[in-house]
């Protein structure tokens, strides 16, 4: 993951995954209202400003999250769910030190929400 383009591909790639799944899609789907021709381009500008230190993403990632934890309490099993999906994604289709700082910076988001969340 080591440019805007393979990031974005990847970004794909793993909403895919979590669009299909029984219990994290319809907190995207329903819960959220996600509309994902508005969603994603933020998705990928985030992981571009966290991996290449790109300044288009401007936007206070927990508050959203807060929005919508109010709507429907997110569980511990929500964000385990969230990052075996993001790991799956990033092996099957990349290696390196990017991808590997991608895992653990998606680790460290999924522990610092489940935590935040937690009541």
């Amino acid at each position: 993951m080591d440019s805007k383009e393979s990031i974005e591909f990847f970004v794909d790639r793993f909403y895919e995954r979590v669009l299909a799944d029984e219990r994290l899609s319809p907190i995207f789907v329903d819960v959220a209202e996600v509309e994902l021709s508005v969603h994603l381009p933020h998705i990928k500008n985030y992981w571009c400003k966290l991996l290449l230190g790109e300044k288009k993403y401007q936007r206070h990632t927990m508050s959203i999250h807060r929005q919508l934890n109010d709507k429907r309490a997110l569980q511990s099993d929500d964000f385990q769910r969230w990052l075996t999906y993001f790991c799956a994604t990033a092996d099957e289709h990349f290696a390196g030190k990017r991808t590997e700082r991608a895992k653990y910076v998606a680790k460290k988001i999924a522990a610092n929400m489940e935590k935040s969340f937690q009541r």
